[in-house]
């Protein structure tokens, strides 16, 4: 041969030989051999792992390393080494030239391919070096690969000492050395780079530095999981995100694609509207397409046939996605083929070990050989099926970060109509539910097609097995195909519906949480909860038929493998007699069909899985694909308006034929009366409608006061910063202008005090006033004021408007646009615009509208007596009014119900701080405020945050489950479960049986008896999966809807409090994620689990291995657990804060546009999100950290079988044999899914704990008495007495209203009146017992109210609350949610309310859908939609909490005759701003200070010269 004589000028080295290298007692590769092929093999890894990794680091450059001992070493090293090849090189010349002996080719070649590339690899290290790589892969492998080869070659030169070569000796052996320093460097990691983002950060991840080693097996993270084991895992034990998984680098990739992708289609968009406008053409020119419109568009018709070819083309979200994600992606598919290919090692290995003992005479070398290389194999496998599982895992959370944060910044910009659409239960569901679909999909998305190879590669091994009785078992697999393939269709039809339950549901609870106050007042409780109950039961149905489809899924799927091998065995046994299914044939097999088992299995899952994330990829393309807000629909030149606006272009105009310029810096009043368009007026103006036609300008940056105040939860100082840079100076005198300091004095922690969402611990005037606070000290161009003064108390609204919004005001240099109900400022104003019916029917100043005598002067005439202030009486400040109420911070109206229960406010023990002054100069003088306490910003912490659970999930949880689910139910999946296991264990020893059969004449006598019980095994094992399937799948669905029952009860029986201090984004994430992790993932999990356990006993029974198997994995899962349990929890706790983050973002949308804080906001969430994945990194990192040590066990325990099986092979029958060995192969996999799924049970059951935590929490009284002897009507007259009333927030703290005595008598018409803090609305919610006396009784007409129950209470006294709170849903549900009236009823209270006319003209009358919290009404209607309430409920006492104070003069007048005639009898209970409303009232209580101030007709109070006298003084009465 050529090749011999490249080796040997003589041939006398063959390339390969048989008889030395394996049928010999001590084997040895040919010198030709090791001189090509193990010095090749390396450098031609090298060579061609070079260009592409060259490519990558040019890429990846993460900053430049400084030369380190390290890295010197590294490259000394190399050099040696080049210099060792070359030494070799010339002395082959040296050898040539003296002509001793001719050296053959193979002595130059080999050396020079090897100096080459030793000088490759020592400038990769340093090209490495300047990319700043710590710890190469690609060399360590190559290092590895060398010294493993040149260690043969170093073996064989020791067994062939005889023929020594001196010079090759000595340079070999200083190569080997130097190969192995070399390796160990490779094993150690530099320094990190200059200026990355490791050394700037506190606490960063450990993977990025550390070594290539640490990283495969995951090592670096051991720190982390020792911490978690010594002491559970806190906040600060997490560490830093990786750079590449951070928000702000993953979402602006995605969002671009799809930006990209949109863009696309809108082009193609053009063309196709052309296409259509020509078809269009071509058919109007045909005879039937000129028929008249009615005939058109029927069956058959061409024109509609031709545009239903031409379908609207849409941007495709998947190819975004991919684009995105699928470069990093691939990388997995290349692991997943390696893993794939090396599955089927085992099996071979396993024939070739039968073949061995069957063989007496192969050299026992060969056993020992066959179970190296099993290991060997095994664990290759092992590493690379980890680090495989890892890339998915991190590809599913960047892709969770990225549709969070394009789902959030669609959010931002998304138009009014499209928000109609969606709910924010349903857009909160993308994030959640949506979102980690995809993630659960990523997972498991290769096996689509890895699946299918794994089973034709299994099918192909056993074609080489058994022949063509495989064919049999192909066909069944084919049969399973259009089955499997029915099941999922209807499982994507149950999906769809499941997915749109699951958002009503969640749309519904977000609505009850954000109007849980009206819910509690107006015992809407139960018919709530009747609402959410119903839509909870059609999820749950749809749900329970997914179950019996997964129960036949799994049937089918759990059978196949065993039909298969069945069908094949019997084909195989009964086509030729001389068949014999010997222990090759069979356990070979086995092996292969257990193999097959997994991706026969995985696929239902992945189809499953890809149906679900199917759904969710068409409602993310849904949402992502809504319109939004027009970008160029404000222009930025001076303020102007002149076109026609809608809130949706499908719509009719709400604004019609507007013409308005504003002047630079004036003051503009826009008036008109409830829904006349006045606050569309000011969203056209911010660009929030939709433009029909014409423009609008603004000029400048916009700051915007909505009607219904935004409050962050943050402290009062951050709402008002509103992310500005900090200005003390104009701070305070922001502050001061706002009205806002008695309320800083008030607070436990002055504006470090924290506001709760939407506001709960501030009343209606004080949201407000921070809400103006937070534009004023944003010191913008143009300000838009939506009825700021409204919820205010009079003399409060005059200070407002003098000091920021009048012409003397902080104000008076900017363009303020002042929607406004109060008519005194009106003369003030520089232009005036009255709007009736969305059109600007007069416009001017004051002077030349009064002087046109239009509508404006004759309502300007009518209702200015009741509205002016007298400028001639005695002048206050406001400082000096509200001087009385500094010290009460404990009459404050809702705050000091919701502090820590930790906290301690103390008055006495504070240290004095430096007095404040004021300085109000258009007053005329200084005014002191009295001396502040220094405040502690503890104190007023408010909300709590979700904490995290330590230890061990308690049994109790685990408990509460099994008891939900039913513990009859739960027994019998157990035995069907253990029926299963031990029939299959049974059929697999009954094979064994079958294989060690004597032969007889060629063939087995009792084959067919062996084949019936076979197959009437596999049946039972069928009918038992079957069961246990179907069993564990309704029992987790009883046990949804018992925890979901009790949970939605639990939350609805807690008190005011409880919502005031748990944020709503902790609840509805119970509601959400963790209600869908007990619907879907624990049965599945919990199925699994049980199966693996089984699996395991079974296998470790014939592994006679049980003490292996329950040491090392136990004590490996204990300390992993204790970490993983945590991590999990951490993760769930940090998840709520997007929820709430994004509710509070929905809520204040348009805010946030006006004010072009976006990019601040998106920031914030992103952090959010960062902050969630920092808790879900390590845990799939833990995971993986698991798997490899669990594999690395099981890979011990099938080598030590096959090791016995080589030792033992004399004794052994070949059956036992392969039984065992085929079983220790799945142990692998087997022992990896056990701990892996008790960690998942034990992780997710922890949604179970977080979902029982709210049924410790406290409980309101009963809604109902069970022996309530209530009299029928009660109450008759509506008589109040209240005898020595006092009433605490918190047991620690003062009584915020104290020691009240007072008798209304049936019928009274009573004011209550008082400053802001004099507790006005705490008694009113001592009356409905929202929050319970703390000394003394109420009786209403003679019965104590704390003997009741709160629904009898509430039921039957009503109250018209400050804030109009709706529910998404007809307008005739949200007047009557019980169905207790009829039609006529109620339109005659819309009629006593003034809303028929309005009713009337919407197309859907009664049953007109209001949007989520009645966002498509005004402020005013919804309020006119609580007195229409009121009127149909008609208790005998009534309850009014400043209800009029977003309406104007003229409905307010006729509201206030409405109570007047409707309530006549009633006993009507008013706390008013507006003093005009009670001034013909029985009588007026004025509170001050929590105390009963004065109590009488406001004749004689006026008449006593004392506090309701000032107040009706300020407000111009008298």
């Amino acid at each position: 041969m050529e090749f011999d004589k490249f080796c040997s000028v003589d041939s006398s080295d063959p390339f390969w030989d048989w008889n030395r290298t394996w049928y010999t007692a001590n084997p040895d590769l040919t010198q030709c051999f090791q001189n090509t092929v193990l010095v090749w093999l390396p450098c031609l890894y090298l060579w061609m792992c070079a260009p592409l990794y060259l490519l990558y680091l040019r890429g990846h450059d993460r900053g430049y390393i400084c030369m380190s001992h390290l890295n010197k070493a590294k490259t000394a090293v190399g050099l040696l080494l080049w210099i060792i090849c070359w030494a070799d090189v010339f002395y082959s010349f040296w050898e040539r030239s003296h002509g001793s002996r001719v050296p053959a080719p193979v002595y130059l070649v080999s050396p020079t391919l090897l100096g080459l590339t030793m000088l490759l690899a020592t400038m990769l290290i340093q090209y490495e070096r300047m990319k700043g790589v710590q710890s190469s892969g690609v060399m360590l492998i190559y290092w590895l690969l060398a010294l493993l080869c040149a260690t043969v070659t170093f073996r064989s030169k020791i067994l062939q000492l005889s023929a020594v070569y001196v010079w090759r000796y000595t340079t070999f052996y200083i190569y080997y050395a130097l190969l192995l320093v070399a390796l160990f460097l490779s094993c150690l990691t530099d320094q990190p780079p200059l200026f990355s983002q490791a050394v700037k950060d506190s606490n960063p991840c450990p993977e990025l530095g550390a070594s290539f080693l640490s990283r495969i097996t995951f090592w670096w993270i051991t720190n982390m999981m020792m911490t978690g084991y010594k002491h559970p895992l806190e906040e600060k034990d997490l560490w830093s995100l990786n750079p590449e998984d951070r928000s702000h680098r993953v979402v602006p990739q995605l969002v671009c694609r799809w930006n990209a992708e949109c863009q696309k289609v809108k082009r193609s968009g053009v063309q196709y509207s052309r296409k259509r406008l020509w078809l269009e053409n071509i058919y109007n020119n045909v005879h039937h397409c000129g028929r008249p419109v009615s005939s058109v568009g029927r069956a058959g018709d061409p024109c509609t046939e031709a545009e239903s070819l031409l379908q609207l083309p849409r941007p495709s979200l998947l190819w975004a996605l991919c684009l995105t994600f699928g470069p990093y992606f691939l990388i997995s598919c290349l692991y997943k083929i390696i893993q794939d290919i090396l599955m089927f090692v085992g099996p071979e290995i396993l024939r070739l070990l039968i073949r061995f003992v069957n063989n007496s005479s192969a050299p026992s070398w060969q056993g020992y050989f066959y179970t190296a290389l099993l290991f060997i194999c095994t664990c290759v496998q092992s590493l690379i099926l980890q680090k495989y599982f890892h890339v998915c895992f991190v590809s599913g959370m960047r892709l969770r970060t990225a549709i969070i944060g394009a789902v959030y910044r669609k959010a931002l910009v998304i138009s009014s109509a499209a928000r109609r659409t969606s709910t924010v239960g349903e857009i909160v569901n993308l994030m959640s539910v949506d979102a980690q679909r995809f993630m659960d999909l990523i997972t498991y998305i290769n096996m689509i097609w890895s699946a299918p190879l794994q089973v034709v590669l299994a099918l192909y091994f056993l074609w080489q097995n058994l022949g063509p009785s495989v064919l049999a078992g192909v066909a069944v697999m084919v049969l399973m195909v259009p089955v499997n393939a029915v099941i999922a269709m209807k499982t994507k039809t149950y999906q769809v519906a499941q997915m749109k339950s699951k958002d009503n549901r969640i749309k519904l609870m977000n609505e009850m949480l954000n109007g849980i106050k009206v819910l509690k007042l107006y015992a809407w409780e139960l018919a709530f909860k009747d609402k959410v109950s119903e839509i909870r039961e059609s999820e749950l149905r749809v749900l329970k038929k997914a179950a019996y489809l997964g129960a036949m899924s799994t049937f089918t799927w759990v059978c196949a493998p065993f039909l298969v091998a069945l069908s094949t065995f019997t084909v195989y046994v009964l086509i030729d007699e001389h068949n014999v299914l010997d222990a090759q044939k069979a356990f070979v097999s086995l092996a292969l069909f257990n193999i097959l088992r997994f991706p026969l299995n995985m696929l239902p899952m992945v189809i499953s899985s890809m149906v679900q994330a199917s759904v969710s990829l068409k409602r993310l393309r849904v949402f992502l694909s809504h319109e939004e807000l027009q970008e160029d629909s404000v222009e930025h030149k001076a303020v102007a308006v002149d076109g026609v606006f809608s809130w949706s272009r499908t719509e009719s105009p709400i604004l019609k034929k507007l013409t308005v310029h504003i002047p630079e810096g004036s003051l503009v009043a826009v008036v008109g009366h409830v829904g006349s368009g006045k606050s569309s007026l000011l969203s056209a103006l911010l660009g929030e409608m939709d433009k029909l036609e014409g423009t609008v300008t603004v000029k400048g940056w916009v700051a915007y006061v909505p009607q219904q105040a935004w409050i962050q939860n943050s402290t009062l100082k951050e709402n008002i910063m509103f992310g500005q840079e900090r200005r003390d100076s104009w701070y305070q005198c922001v502050v001061d202008a706002c009205a806002l300091r008695p309320d800083l004095e008030i607070l436990p922690a002055g504006d470090e005090t924290e506001i709760g969402e939407k506001g709960v611990n501030l009343s209606g005037g004080q949201k407000q006033r921070v809400s103006l606070a937070r534009a004023v000290y944003c010191d913008r161009a143009v300000y838009l004021l939506d009825d700021p003064l409204s919820a205010v108390d009079a003399h409060v609204g005059k200070h407002i408007f003098d000091q920021v919004i009048g012409p003397q005001g902080l104000l008076k240099d900017k363009t303020r646009v002042l929607v406004t109900h109060g008519l005194s400022y009106l003369p003030q104003a520089d232009l005036i615009l009255v709007m009736v019916e969305g059109q600007i029917t007069e416009m001017g100043s004051y002077q030349q509208l009064m002087a046109t005598e239009g509508a404006f002067s004759e309502f300007q005439r009518t209702y200015s007596a009741v509205d002016h202030t007298d400028n001639n009486g005695e002048t206050h400040t406001y400082t000096e009014l509200y001087t009385a109420t500094v010290s009460v911070y404990h009459g404050f109206v809702y705050l000091l119900c919701v502090f820590h229960f930790h906290c301690i406010v103390s008055c006495g023990s504070s240290s004095p701080g430096v007095s404040t002054v004021s300085k109000l100069s258009q007053m005329g003088k200084e005014d002191k405020v009295p001396s502040k306490k220094a405040k502690n910003p503890e104190v007023g912490k408010l909300t709590e945050a979700d904490k995290a659970s330590t230890g061990q999930v308690k049994l109790s949880v685990f408990w509460a489950y099994l008891k939900a689910i039913g513990v009859l139910l739960s027994f019998i999946s157990l035995l069907l479960f253990l029926a299963h296991h031990l029939v299959s264990l049974f059929s697999n020893y009954w094979l064994s049986l079958w294989t060690d059969d004597p032969v007889v004449n060629g063939t087995q006598p009792n084959r067919l008896m062996r084949l019936g019980v076979y197959g009437g095994l596999g049946l039972t094992q069928g009918v038992a999966v079957f069961g246990y399937s179907l069993s564990m799948s309704i029992g987790g669905i009883l046990a949804s809807r018992y925890l979901h029952e009790s949970m939605l009860y639990d939350v609805l029986r807690s008190p005011m409090s409880f919502f005031e201090r748990t944020p709503s984004g902790n609840l509805v994430n119970r509601f959400a994620k963790e209600m869908d992790t007990i619907d879907s993932v624990i049965p599945s999990i919990i199925k699994m689990f049980m199966a693996t356990l089984y699996e395991i006993d079974s296998n470790s029974l014939i592994d006679m291995l049980e003490v292996i198997k329950r040491l090392c994995p136990s004590s490996v899962q204990r300390f992993y657990v204790a970490s993983s349990r945590q991590l999990k929890r951490l993760e769930s706790v940090s998840r709520s804060p997007i929820y709430t983050h994004f509710n509070e973002t929905l809520l204040g949308t348009s805010v946030i546009r006006a004010f072009g804080e976006q990019e601040r906001f998106i920031r914030e969430s992103d952090q959010r999100v960062d902050h969630n994945q920092k808790a879900y990194y390590p845990s799939i990192v833990a995971n993986r950290w698991l798997a490899v040590r669990l594999e690395f066990v099981g890979n011990f325990i099938v080598s030590f079988a096959a090791l016995f099986a080589v030792i033992a092979r004399e004794s052994l029958s070949p059956g036992i044999m392969g039984l065992a060995i085929s079983y220790a192969l799945q142990l692998t996999a087997s022992l990896t899914w056990l701990v892996r799924m008790s960690s998942d049970v034990e992780t997710n059951i922890v949604a179970v704990e977080r979902v029982k935590e709210y049924s410790d929490t406290e409980k309101e009284a009963e809604w109902k008495q069970e022996s309530s002897s209530l009299p029928p009507g009660w109450p008759t007259k509506g008589c109040i007495d209240i005898r020595g009333f006092s009433l605490r927030y918190r047991h620690d703290l003062d009584p915020a209203i104290h020691n009240i005595n007072i008798n209304i008598n049936g019928g009274e018409k009573v004011g209550i009146v008082g400053r802001t803090g004099a507790g006005k609305s705490s008694l009113t919610l001592g009356l409905f017992r929202i929050i319970e006396a703390a000394e003394g009784h109420i009786f209403i007409d003679g019965v104590d109210i704390a003997q009741l129950g709160l629904h009898d209470l509430r039921s039957r006294i009503t109250i018209i609350p400050q804030d109009p709170v709706l529910f998404s849903g007809s307008l005739r549900m949200n007047l009557d949610p019980f169905d207790s009236y009829s039609d006529e009823e109620i339109w005659r209270a819309l009629e006593y309310s003034h809303l028929k006319s309005f009713v009337s003209s919407l197309p859907n009358k009664l049953s007109h859908e209001c949007s989520e919290g009645g966002e498509n009404l005004s402020v005013g209607q919804r309020q006119l939609l609580c007195l229409a309430r009121a009127l149909l409920r008609k208790t005998q006492i009534l309850v009014l909490d400043e209800a009029t104070a977003a309406v104007d003069m003229e409905t307010d007048n006729l509201i206030q005759s409405t109570i007047r005639s409707q309530f006549e009898d009633c006993t009507v209970l008013t706390i008013a701003h507006r003093l005009n409303t009670i001034m013909d009232y029985t009588r007026v209580l004025v509170l001050d200070k929590g105390e009963t101030a004065e109590f009488d007709s406001p004749s004689s109070l006026i008449a006593q010269r004392g506090a309701f006298y000032k107040m009706a003084r300020d407000a111009g009465l008298v």
